[in-house]
C-alpha cells in the first residue's frame, strides 16, 4: 500500500499551487470522512482522494489520463488509479465510477469548491456553516460559477446518497482540517 508519505510528496513534485495542495486536503478530509461511515479503508480513501488530481497544475490538458504514468512512479496499485482517473468521467475520461468509493470522490471533488467557496464568503468561515447556507449558495449559479453541480448531483445519486448527507459530511470534514486549509 502507498504511505501517506509517499503521496504527499508526489502530490508536490507535480503540483506547486497552494490552492491545489489545500484542494487535495479538502477531498482527502472528506473521503477519509465517508470511508469512516461506510467502515472502509480511511487511509486507502484518503490518499486516492489526495492524489486525485495528480496530474492537474502541470498537465491541464492530459487531466486523468497523465495520471497513470506519474501515479506509476510510488507504485500506485491498479485499483486506486482506476479510482483516481474516474474523478473526471465524462468530463475528461471515459473511466466510469463503479466502486462506492469512486462514485463519492466523483460528487465530493466538486463539492468540496463549493463549500470552500462557501466559507470564503462567511466572517466565521468554517465555524457554524450548516447545509442550509451551502444550498443558498447551491442556487446562486454565479457563485462558484465553475463548480458542476450537475456532477454533484449526478455522484449522489450513483452513491445513493442525498445531497444534504454530501453537504454535511463535507462540512464537517472541512471544518476538522480548516486551520490547515486557510479557513
Amino acid at each position: 500500500m502507498v504511505t501517506r508519505e509517499q503521496a504527499v510528496e508526489l502530490f508536490h513534485k507535480y503540483n506547486k499551487s497552494e490552492s491545489l495542495w489545500h484542494h487535495a486536503l479538502c477531498v482527502e478530509a472528506v473521503m477519509r470522512a465517508f470511508a469512516a461511515e461506510a467502515g472502509e479503508d480511511v487511509d486507502y480513501w484518503g490518499i486516492v482522494g489526495l492524489l486525485h488530481d495528480i496530474d492537474w497544475e502541470m498537465f491541464p490538458d492530459q487531466h486523468c489520463r497523465k495520471a497513470p504514468e506519474l501515479l506509476a512512479e510510488i507504485g500506485m496499485p491498479d485499483d486506486m488509479v482506476h479510482a483516481i482517473c474516474s474523478h473526471g468521467w465524462g468530463l475528461v475520461s471515459d473511466v466510469e465510477p463503479q466502486r462506492q468509493m469512486e462514485k463519492i470522490l466523483y460528487a465530493v471533488d466538486e463539492l468540496t469548491g463549493l463549500v470552500y467557496a462557501t466559507a470564503l464568503m462567511r466572517p466565521e468561515r468554517m465555524a457554524g456553516m450548516s447545509v442550509k447556507s451551502v444550498k443558498k449558495k447551491w442556487s446562486s449559479k454565479s457563485f462558484a460559477a465553475g463548480v458542476n453541480r450537475e456532477v454533484i448531483e449526478k455522484g449522489a445519486q450513483m452513491a445513493d446518497v442525498t445531497k444534504e448527507h454530501l453537504i454535511k459530511v463535507t462540512i464537517q470534514a472541512l471544518t476538522s482540517i480548516s486551520d490547515q486549509i486557510g479557513l
